[in-house]
């Protein structure tokens, strides 16, 4: 696995309850800011085999970010179970619930 994707999983599995992050920020706190591409490859990929909460990645703008209306509703009816508000238009407020991650706080278990 390379260090780019190990570094991408551990940061979306410490993504607290009632927390979200954005796809560009857990590519830049993984040492690729222009990757968010990439991070959406991995939780396409590797959210089941690393039981990611995937639920907890939205886009910079605070919004859901899948299109799929099934899986769109999930989403958000799983971070509303956590708390999670959407305001108008179904926006998330980033100022309140993202995640700032803290490699320091969490050791590598991978």
């Amino acid at each position: 696995m390379q260090p780019f994707t190990k570094h991408v999983i551990r940061i979306i599995q410490a993504i607290p309850y009632g927390k979200v992050m954005t796809y560009g920020q857990i590519a830049a706190e993984a040492g690729s800011p222009r990757a968010a591409r990439q991070v959406v490859r991995v939780l396409h990929s590797m959210s089941k085999k690393y039981d990611l909460p995937w639920h907890r990645v939205v886009n910079s703008k605070g919004e859901i970010a899948i299109a799929d209306d099934e899986s769109r509703f999930l989403q958000q009816m799983l971070l509303e179970e956590e708390g999670v508000e959407f305001g108008i238009q179904a926006i998330i407020d980033l100022s309140i619930y993202r995640y700032e991650y803290v490699e320091s706080e969490h050791v590598d278990e991978m």
